[in-house]
This record gives C-alpha cells, structure tokens and sequence, in this order.
C-alpha cells in the first residue's frame, strides 16, 4: 500500500487499466479506424454516442467546478467537447439533428453513471475526465485525418470533435494536466474510489463502441456496480497498481 500511494495517481491509472485500454484499442470501432475503412453510419452513430456521454460529463464537471478534488482538472476552454459535437451532428444531421439522433442503451447506462458519481461522488469525475479527453486528445488528431480521408469529408466539415483549437501543444497540456490531477489530495478510500471508477470508465467506452460497431439501440450487457464479482475484478486492478506493469500513452 506504500509502494502503490507513493505512485502519481495518473500513473496508477495507467497500470490498473492497461488490460482494458488494449480491449478497448480492438474494438470492431477502433479497428476499423486504425484501418482507414471506419464508415459514415458507424461515426454518426459514434457521435450521437459522444453528445450525450460529454453533455452528462461536462454538466458534472460545471456543477462540481469548485469542488476541491475536480477545480484542478476543470479545463472547459480547452477541453470541452460538447459545442464542437453539435456542430458535426448538425451538419451529418441538419438543425433538426436532436429529434433524429440514436442513442444505444449502453451509452444511456454510462451518462447514468456520470450524473450519478457528479452528485454523489464527484472526486470519481477525475477517472472519467482523465480516460476521455486526455484519450481524444492523444488520438483526435489521426482520427479526425482517418474520418475526413476514409468518408470523403473537406475543409473539417462534421470533423471538430477531433479539434482542439485551445491547445496549442497537445503534449505539453497532457503534461499540465497529469500535473494538475496528481496535485489533488485524496485519502486512500477516495483514491481507490478513483482507480476502481478508471476501470469503470473504459468498461462503459468498450460497451458503448460494441453498440455503435453493430448499430444496436438495446445493448443486454449491463454493467452491474454493486456485483461482488465485478468489486472483486476491481479489487484486483487495484492492486495491481503497486507491481510496475510498465507505463504506456494515452
């Protein structure tokens, strides 16, 4: 337990969800990015998924703004998602885009869960924050070239969810923001609160690509939060964080 609260928190991430991070990589979604062969049904449907994971997360954030465990990691000029998803909805979709999108029910499970713990556990909404946009802004930019070359797209039209305009140097602000993050106390529940919400985080995203990959509205894999196996999975990930298991990138 010493070795594992003298590691950065960004680091313990790092090592408890390294098995989910490749399970995520090889999703049917994911693998027809690294491809080129990614369609325009599977990215709309990937975008509707979007909006409504970052309008639940991003309202969590505004409303926890001041919260001592979140006002660190609260970058909405930089970070935030949402306008820019609206955008690229409007213009697959026209200005009617709301009354036409399709949200599958694992994507309604996971904003369930981030208005849930922004209520209740808002500390959780690091594990959240950190898996997304750090995760988007590592890869937006070859996935926006991917998206724009694999569906024919110009000039960035319904490709601004891959933009971030706020951050001039992705890797220097990835550095800022692991910074910012590390610097938030936490006690050890709390901090093995975050670690196991980390798993959480990429176990919701992998539900949520299986969706958009089959355009499926009913997903029956629930993800159940109070199953003693899955604490007992969790339990384990969390432990793991205290074997060096070697570092990788979001």
């Amino acid at each position: 337990d010493r070795h594992c609260n003298s590691l950065d928190l960004s680091e313990q991430i790092k090592k408890v969800t390294k098995e989910s991070h490749v399970r995520a990589e090889n999703t049917e979604l994911m693998l027809s990015f690294q491809r080129g062969k990614v369609t325009l049904p599977q990215y709309k449907l990937l975008l509707c998924s979007l909006y409504e994971i970052y309008q639940a997360l991003e309202e969590a954030l505004d409303r926890n703004s001041n919260h001592p465990n979140v006002a660190p990691i609260y970058f909405p000029a930089e970070l935030a998602r949402l306008r820019s998803i609206e955008k690229d909805l409007e213009y697959f979709y026209g200005q009617d885009w709301r009354e036409k999108i399709v949200v599958p029910a694992a994507t309604k499970r996971y904003c369930h869960r981030l208005r849930q713990i922004g209520k209740e556990n808002p500390e959780f909404l690091l594990a959240h924050a950190y898996t997304r946009y750090l995760g988007d802004l590592s890869g937006g930019q070859v996935l926006g070239r991917i998206a724009q070359k694999s569906m024919g797209l110009k000039n960035g039209d319904g490709l601004s969810f891959f933009a971030f305009p706020g951050v001039s140097s992705p890797n220097l602000f990835k550095q800022l923001y692991r910074s910012r993050m590390n610097s938030v106390e936490l006690t050890e529940e709390e901090r093995n609160g975050v670690l196991e919400e980390a798993v959480r985080a990429f176990e919701f995203n992998i539900q949520v690509r299986r969706c958009d990959d089959l355009g499926m509205t009913d997903h029956k894999t629930e993800i159940v939060y109070t199953s003693s196996l899955l604490r007992m999975v969790l339990g384990l990930f969390v432990a793991l964080a205290t074997v060096s298991v070697g570092i990788y990138a979001l």
